[in-house]
């Protein structure tokens, strides 16, 4: 058997040949493992007299802890030549680690209070969950009027105003014209007058669904309302917006129609992406758009009637508003090719990861 001045000797000599980490783990398990030499050594403590017993466990302990203080200095001295033979650039950008993104709906909205915001436009924000008289008796619709039929608008199970009416999911931000001349309307009567300048982006509810309609999607309105405003003004600022938006080649029209809440009333339409106005491309009908147009929103001249709900004297005031969708702007922006607007809400982690 190996004494223990013989098995020092052997494990000094062995640990200055180690040359790598793993070679030093093998040692280790070779010298203190369970089956290691400082074990088969102590074992023989039973062939030791009884006198001499306490005497040699000291000396086995001391070649174990000299041991561990060997493999541990040397670990010291096998990580540092490592560390010196690696060149680290620290100007070097760190680990890229997974991360989320903004939905591409937020992405549109936070574009579209941008481009608004630097013509003056404030964002406000108004209820989702609406009174009737806001959503269509303050807006010029009596009652009657197929708009507030069930089939077209979410009505809740609450029990009904006086004033006011039943509780709907709101489904269109129109509601927020008239709360915000109230708004202003209170203003003045403080002496503080001023004009209005206002856009609405809210989610809207209504039971449709198909490649351009979802249950609830979003809109944004915007308002404007001060002396001697005409039709110009909103023709101006939504042309500038178009070419903003969408791009400076891009053309709007106001074509006429009716609204309960405006008068005179337009569609508006944007110049397709495509065939850029056209209607044809290498004498062919534009398949995207037909005719070189594309309905994009409802606006017009606010409705005296809506400006008295207001607050607002029509006989000194006068205003526009429009109503956009959200998610059908985006989806006539000519490089993002999106012809259904259910992708966008299905969670598909494929679609999303793109923006």
């Amino acid at each position: 058997m190996q004494s223990i001045s013989e098995l020092m000797a052997s494990a000094k000599s062995e640990i200055k040949k180690i040359k790598t980490l793993p070679e030093l783990e093998g040692y280790e398990i070779e010298y203190l493992g369970r089956n290691g030499r400082i074990n088969v050594v102590l074992e023989d403590i039973k062939n030791i007299p009884t006198e001499k017993r306490k005497e040699f466990g000291k000396s086995v302990n001391l070649a174990k802890t000299t041991i561990q203080e060997l493999i541990k200095n040397k670990q010291k001295d096998l990580v540092s030549q490592e560390d010196k033979g690696q060149f680290i650039d620290i100007t070097l950008p760190g680990r890229k680690y997974p991360k989320g993104s903004l939905h591409p709906v937020t992405t549109t909205i936070e574009e579209i209070s941008k481009i608004f915001e630097k013509i003056g436009f404030i964002r406000m924000s108004y209820p989702e969950v609406e009174w009737e008289y806001y959503s269509f008796e303050s807006l010029n619709m009596p009652i009657g009027h197929p708009a507030r039929d069930d089939f077209e608008t979410f009505f809740l199970d609450f029990a009904e105003d006086k004033k006011y009416g039943k509780m709907l999911l709101t489904p269109h931000t129109s509601s927020g014209q008239v709360r915000e001349m109230l708004r202003v309307a209170k203003s003045e009567a403080r002496g503080k007058q001023s004009p209005i300048r206002m856009i609405n982006i809210a989610k809207c509810y209504r039971p449709n669904w198909d490649v351009t309609h979802t249950p609830m999607f979003h809109q944004f309105e915007g308002l404007c309302v001060d002396k001697n405003i005409n039709i110009t003004h909103l023709k101006g600022t939504i042309d500038y917006f178009a070419k903003k938006f969408f791009g400076e080649a891009r053309e709007i029209r106001l074509r006429p129609h009716h609204f309960q809440f405006t008068e005179p009333s337009f569609e508006i339409d944007v110049s397709c992406g495509v065939c850029f106005g056209k209607g044809e491309i290498n004498g062919k009908k534009c398949k995207v758009c037909k005719s070189g147009w594309l309905e994009l929103a409802g606006s017009g001249l606010v409705h005296p009637n809506v400006l008295k709900s207001g607050g607002i004297d029509p006989e000194k005031y006068s205003g526009w508003a429009f109503g956009f969708g959200v998610e059908r702007a985006m989806m006539m922006k000519e490089d993002l090719q999106l012809n259904d607007m259910r992708v966008l809400y299905n969670g598909d982690i494929r679609f999303l990861e793109q923006f």
